[in-house]
């Protein structure tokens, strides 16, 4: 048997470009951006968290060392820290791939690192 499609909500950080810049995601999960959708600038990155944590989303960085200290702090989010090196359409096809397989709680409350390598 299939597993359940689960969708998840995810905040994109300050730091990364508008969500129109990852199809695949926008259209599959709820895709938010702390900018662009929240209006919100300028948050210091324990404000972020706790913004997240609010939301139940998952953040989505490129600033992974400010982010590691705080991850397992809640199981009301996590950071899914994205290396700067990998384009939007790589991004993309990962995070997708990464959230399709992964159970719905599995990335709450945790530190995952998204990078370049298969």
């Amino acid at each position: 048997m299939p597993k359940k499609f689960h969708k998840y909500k995810l905040l994109l950080d300050e730091n990364m470009p508008a969500r129109t810049k990852f199809p695949r995601l926008n259209s599959r999960h709820d895709l938010k951006h702390i900018r662009d959708d929240f209006h919100l600038t300028g948050l210091l990155d324990p404000g972020v968290y706790e913004f997240a944590q609010k939301e139940h989303r998952l953040i989505l960085t490129f600033n992974g060392d400010d982010f590691k200290d705080l991850a397992g702090k809640s199981k009301a989010t996590g950071i899914l820290f994205i290396s700067d090196n990998l384009t939007d359409e790589r991004i993309d096809t990962k995070l997708t791939a990464l959230l399709s397989k992964s159970t719905p709680n599995a990335l709450y409350g945790t530190f995952t690192t998204l990078t370049g390598e298969t």
